[in-house]
């Protein structure tokens, strides 16, 4: 990607052969920046209509399913014994994942299928910067999104049902942590789908990722698999979400902020291995 920073002259010849006749082109011409790249990605994400169906789509099923659930709890007038209410948010955060997993794979999977990754790396041919400017343009955007409907979603809910005090760590770990989890978990995807470069193939896999522990564990009767099934609940993608929420489904596990430690690891070894697969191997 060359974009402009000097003018650069250039003569050409005068009608008639004449003597060449100097020019000096407006256009400056500088080195291509890791600002140019976002900016390009920036471009792309926001053009695309995967981006407004699958984040819009999320959207809907948080609200839809945060909000309806203490409307329904209201309604029927369900006695929360003192829980804090923000626990209502986890089952929309965990339906909205399957959407940013999606357009993680997306935001450079589309790009193989369609033939566009050519013209990208030939306009950008560095493509570490072109990995790392999707990464951050895909996770500043679903970081945001997220993080955003999760606070409306927890006001609302505060304000429907009387439920227990919720403390500040437990606001900030269904707000801002749940948008930073779920956004690293769509770089998570992101890297896969450099990795596969196949969107279909991708997306299978993550939502293997996500959902197939805790449909495997159930099956472990054998007692030398007990310890394996144990492990497979516990940091099952599913439960670690819910462990911001204080919602685990097991009493031993990742609590509190921990998930915030495993989730990035994960992203980051994807992504590691997203870098490794893009310089070895042609387009």
């Amino acid at each position: 990607m060359t974009t402009p920073a000097t003018p650069q002259a250039h003569e050409r010849q005068a009608p008639g052969h004449g003597p060449a006749v100097s020019y000096t082109s407006p256009i400056p011409i500088r080195p291509a920046t890791l600002g140019d790249a976002i900016a390009s990605e920036w471009t792309k994400i926001r053009s695309v209509r995967s981006t407004i169906w699958t984040l819009g789509v999320m959207v809907v099923l948080m609200l839809a399913v945060g909000v309806g659930s203490a409307l329904l709890i209201a309604a029927t007038d369900t006695d929360l014994m003192g829980e804090p209410v923000l626990g209502l948010g986890f089952f929309g955060v965990l339906l909205g994942s399957i959407c940013v997993i999606t357009l993680g794979v997306l935001t450079i999977g589309s790009e193989y299928s369609t033939g566009m990754i050519r013209t990208t790396l030939t306009a950008c041919p560095s493509r570490s910067r072109v990995l790392t400017a999707k990464a951050i343009v895909f996770f500043l955007l679903t970081f945001a999104l997220t993080t955003v409907a999760a606070t409306v979603i927890a006001a609302f809910q505060t304000l429907i049902l009387d439920g227990g005090t919720a403390s500040g760590s437990l606001w900030l770990r269904a707000t801002l942590g749940a948008g930073v989890y779920i956004a690293t978990l769509g770089l998570l995807s992101l890297g896969v789908g450099a990795i596969v470069r196949h969107s279909a193939g991708a997306i299978t896999i993550m939502i293997g990722v996500v959902l197939l522990p805790l449909v495997l564990a159930p099956f472990m009767y054998a007692e030398s698999l007990r310890g394996l099934q144990r492990f497979l609940i516990e940091y099952s993608i599913p439960n670690q979400l819910g462990a911001l929420y204080g919602t685990t489904v097991t009493s031993s596990g990742p609590s509190g902020w921990e998930p915030l430690l495993l989730m990035p690891l994960l992203a980051a070894a994807a992504l590691g291995g997203a870098y490794a697969a893009l310089k070895q191997r042609d387009v």
